[in-house]
């Protein structure tokens, strides 16, 4: 196969002058002869002044040109979307799949034998892994790595747990304006992603747990010398991949890692999100996620990793703990150790060469969890007939079990509206429920499944209820809060029809989720709706009418339903 400068040549009808004009221009960057019969590496610049987890970007991509030139190739760096959680509307999900694709089509586009996806930012490395898979070019993943930890009057700090258990007691009336301001400027100390197991942690653990990026990748804080070193040899690692062309994308993404991340996943106390990432990920080379599994092993695999927001700890913690290679190592007995890595050896090494730390608390042994169960159960029931989840290691284990009044909203304009009203008919046994939030009704399923809890109650001392939608939840949040109900309820799931009064039951050790109505009951008002659906002005153009009429459910990973299942196989590339 053609490779270096001559893959992928532009079609002008003549292949030998498409490579002379490929060199002409690219001479003009001062490129030698010696240099552009290299082998080329790729590298992602996700760069944004709008995205301040990837504020060390200038410094990692350094560090991995260094990398790639000392062994022997020649990076070029390339631009893609970037998504920054906090700055994007109207949600960051709304956008993975656009940054999937483009970065997709900037991989084939351009001539490169290997590639390096640098991204951090929850949503920006599923995007990044679901491109990868789909174009299946030899290809490494390097995170941008956490912030370090804030501190304020003698606590320390995590952003952006401790941002949602801060602004709750603002809420309440527990904490000034003034304060309120002053721990903003605490939160958040150094660029880099949240330091505790939210999103961007939980993606950084799983694929390096699938062998996507190199041992200790996931945990290194973005500011220390370990990030830059690791970046280097993630440079190596590409120079490598790029003269041998294996391992693909599709070699490392199979039945045995898949599974492999989802116990990772349940043993770290994991975002929910990761759950809908990996199963994007996965059905990008075929393969699906098998839910009934998941929740199976969220009944074997406790917590093992002591983090907030299921445990005390942060991700530098976790990194002096020995990392990824110290937990697969506690894992052992459960995973897959055949399983190959991008650095060519199986899992088993990488777990036989991790660090032993005396007295460290962040990494439990199987004998002594954090929790005897793993991070998350499924759920199913008449109100989530093909599947609902709950974070139930950041739960509150006396709500686990619970029958309330439903008080319903809408949407979530509706919720901002009404939660804070105080003649809001809502008691602290009853149960908040949100709809229209989901993929297509929101849409973008935002991060709106963590409700606020209102705040009359909150000022009673009300810190958590049942809180169920067809949103998500930010893996930095904590509460006993079901999500991801699918089918949502603005394509007529049965959420849709739920009206404030009617009881529902949780019941988490039985894995259901019920509304309390009759068979006939539910029919009738599910073909009512169908009859008179709400009324919701489609888009009429762009991304969002694309979103719109592509997007799957939250069980199918919400990925677009012609990008799945592909692993490579498109002809031109």
């Amino acid at each position: 196969m053609t490779g270096g400068l001559r893959k992928g040549l532009t079609s002008y009808g003549d292949a030998g002058f498409s490579l002379f004009l490929r060199k002409a221009f690219i001479k003009a960057m001062g490129y030698s002869e010696s240099a552009l019969d290299r082998p080329i590496v790729g590298i992602t610049n996700t760069a944004s002044d709008f995205n301040p987890c990837h504020g060390n970007m200038p410094d990692l991509i350094e560090a991995v040109k260094r990398g790639v030139m000392l062994a022997g190739g020649l990076p070029m760096v390339f631009p893609t979307i970037s998504i920054g959680e906090s700055f994007a509307h109207p949600t960051s999900m709304f956008l993975r799949n656009l940054m999937s694709m483009d970065t997709e089509e900037m991989i084939r586009a351009q001539p490169m034998d290997s590639v390096v996806l640098i991204g951090g930012c929850d949503k920006t490395l599923p995007a990044q892994v679901m491109a990868l898979a789909s174009a299946n070019l030899p290809g490494i993943v390097l995170p941008t790595g956490s912030m370090v930890v804030g501190h304020y009057r003698g606590q320390l700090l995590g952003a952006c747990t401790d941002c949602r258990r801060f602004w709750a007691e603002h809420r309440a009336g527990a904490i000034g304006n003034s304060e309120i301001e002053e721990i903003s400027g605490r939160l958040v100390p150094s660029v880099g992603t949240c330091m505790v197991m939210g999103t961007a942690s939980t993606m950084a653990c799983l694929l390096e747990a699938m062998g996507l990026s190199l041992p200790m990748s996931a945990t290194a804080p973005a500011t220390h010398a370990d990030r830059r070193r690791i970046a280097e040899s993630t440079g190596r690692c590409a120079a490598e991949l790029a003269l041998s062309g294996q391992p693909k994308p599709c070699d490392l993404i199979n039945q045995a890692s898949v599974r492999n991340a989802m116990i990772v996943l349940q043993a770290i106390g994991g975002s929910t999100n990761g759950l809908i990432h990996l199963t994007a990920i996965a059905g990008r080379a075929g393969i699906p996620v098998d839910l009934a599994l998941f929740d199976r092993l969220g009944r074997e695999v406790p917590v093992l990793v002591n983090l907030k927001p299921s445990g005390a700890h942060y991700m530098e913690h976790f990194h002096h703990a020995g990392g990824m290679p110290a937990l697969l190592r506690q894992l052992a007995p459960l995973l897959d150790l055949s399983a190959p890595t991008i650095a060519g050896a199986r899992l088993a090494d990488v777990l036989s060469q991790a660090e032993e730390i005396p007295g460290q608390d962040v990494i439990r042994p199987l004998t002594a969890p954090l929790s005897p169960h793993g991070a998350m159960a499924v759920l199913h029931g008449n109100l989530a007939p093909d599947s609902a989840v709950i974070k139930q290691s950041a739960a509150s284990p006396h709500l686990m079990r619970h029958t309330g009044r439903a008080v319903v909203f809408d949407s979530v304009e509706d919720m901002t509206t009404r939660i804070d009203l105080p003649d809001l008919d809502v008691q602290p046994e009853d149960i908040l429920l949100l709809r229209n939030a989901g993929p297509k009704g929101a849409p973008g399923m935002p991060e709106a499944g963590y409700l606020p809890i209102p705040r009359k109650l909150a000022r009673q001392g009300v810190r958590d209820m049942v809180r169920i939608s067809d949103a998500r939840m930010s893996g930095t949040a904590f509460g006993t809060i079901v999500l991801h109900i699918a089918p949502e309820a603005a394509i007529g799931g049965p959420l849709a029809v739920v009206q404030t009064g009617d009881r529902i039951a949780l019941d988490v050790e039985a894995r259901r989720l019920d509304l309390l109505i009759d068979d006939a009951e539910l029919a009738r008002r599910l073909a009512a709706w169908k009859q008179a659906p709400p009324h919701r002005k489609p888009p009429r153009r762009g991304y969002a009418r694309l979103f719109e009429n592509s997007v799957l459910q939250a069980n199918q990973g919400c990925d677009f339903d012609f990008l799945r299942g592909d692993g490579g196989t498109r002809k031109d590339f």
